[in-house]
């Protein structure tokens, strides 16, 4: 208890120094301390200052309906006007099971990781009652008190479980309308007992969720390197068969000023997969084509993308896109991502059966110490740690 304490002591202190340096006065909630807001004890206001849906809980105490002023973006940050939908490219994983119709989805599938980045899964075999009781379990850890939530708070992104909002909170200068909760999930058996242990369930239901899911992503994998044209590198899926591997509980509350907000800010995924399990209501964006365009989500789909490592590995051939989270006034998102690479130690470079003298590596070889490294200096949005290992060309 004594090491959660420092923690959450660390991330009130780096929470005081941001509103100081933008010249925002304590108490909290860009309200001077005579509109009520200034009896807060103490300790609801570090509390609050580490968890957004503790924020809007008091706020809501005290008849207030307004943006905090750490979450209010630049103008020039904003979401802008809404550009429309995209319909992904659709891989069915049935007909990829299937001889005669797996080059059909093979070439679905190559086409939607060079020319969108993201495409969307069905029939994936996933079964539903794993997916809504996984919504619903995460739904009930963010409804759970500050203080049993706040036993998982951590400014450290090395955490393997870790409760926190906005998107890398010891950095960014204004914070994003998220709560999340992180959990490692391989190895499986050894991780499974730091996960909370409220709700009761959680911890069987994300355990079958994450078998369930990585389970996907290596036929999802290894379709993909099907399609760029190095099916036989099973040296490489028994590597991902113990690779990393996460889990990414995400709670968007309602906010009182949608435009004036985001829930993740523009930014591409560390690993090779990101596999996305969206609730009804919509939120995610990729940029297609200059336009930050909402994805129109199949009912019973997942949202998957490629991800840094997969870029880098396909030297440039399939790319890693930007996307972000767009947030509502009306009800609260739930969304869980998980991620998925090579193992932590493995270093990852451009294949070489993808290399030639008409096709040198566009990209120098990296590894999860160097991403986390870049995560914690600086902070990771839209491409800047992939531009940081590209070559000179």
């Amino acid at each position: 208890m004594e090491a959660v304490a420092e923690d959450r002591q660390l991330q009130v202190q780096h929470a005081t120094e941001r509103d100081a340096a933008k010249g925002i006065a304590k108490p909290m909630f860009g309200m001077e301390s005579g509109d009520g807001v200034g009896n807060l004890d103490s300790k609801s206001q570090d509390e609050s200052s580490c968890s957004l849906i503790e924020s809007l809980r008091l706020n809501r105490d005290r008849g207030i309906n307004m943006m905090p002023d750490k979450y209010i973006l630049p103008v020039s940050d904003r979401p802008g006007e809404d550009l429309g939908m995209v319909k992904l490219p659709v891989v069915d994983v049935a007909r990829l099971r299937d001889p005669r119709q797996r080059a059909s989805v093979l070439e679905t599938l190559d086409v939607a990781c060079r020319e969108y980045g993201f495409f969307q899964v069905v029939n994936h075999g996933v079964e539903r009652e794993v997916i809504n009781r996984l919504l619903d379990v995460a739904r009930r850890f963010f409804e759970l008190p500050l203080e049993r939530r706040a036993r998982y708070m951590s400014p450290d992104v090395r955490a393997p479980v870790r409760y926190g909002t906005s998107f890398n909170q010891a950095k960014d200068a204004v914070l994003f309308w998220r709560d999340f909760l992180k959990l490692s999930s391989q190895p499986l058996h050894a991780v499974v007992a730091s996960w909370p242990d409220e709700p009761a369930d959680l911890r069987e239901v994300a355990a079958r969720y994450a078998v369930a899911n990585h389970e996907l992503f290596m036929e999802l994998m290894e379709a993909a390197l099907e399609a760029l044209g190095i099916p036989r590198r099973r040296s490489l899926l028994a590597e991902l068969a113990v690779g990393y591997s996460q889990l990414m509980l995400n709670c968007y509350p309602a906010c009182p000023q949608p435009e004036l907000a985001l829930g993740l800010p523009p930014h591409s995924d560390y690993g090779l997969f990101t596999i996305l399990l969206q609730g009804h209501v919509e939120g995610l964006q990729v940029m297609h084509h200059g336009r930050w365009l909402t994805v129109d989500p199949v009912p019973g789909s997942f949202t998957v993308n490629v991800g840094d490592h997969l870029e880098i590995y396909s030297n440039g051939r399939y790319k890693s896109m930007l996307h972000r989270v767009r947030v509502n006034s009306m009800q609260p998102r739930i969304s869980v991502a998980s991620f998925h690479s090579v193992p932590v130690e493995r270093v990852i470079g451009p294949a070489a059966e993808l290399v030639d003298e008409g096709n040198p590596p566009r990209y120098m070889d990296t590894d999860y110490a160097t991403f986390l490294a870049y995560l914690a200096s600086t902070g990771v949005k839209h491409k800047s740690f992939l531009q940081s290992r590209k070559l000179a060309s």
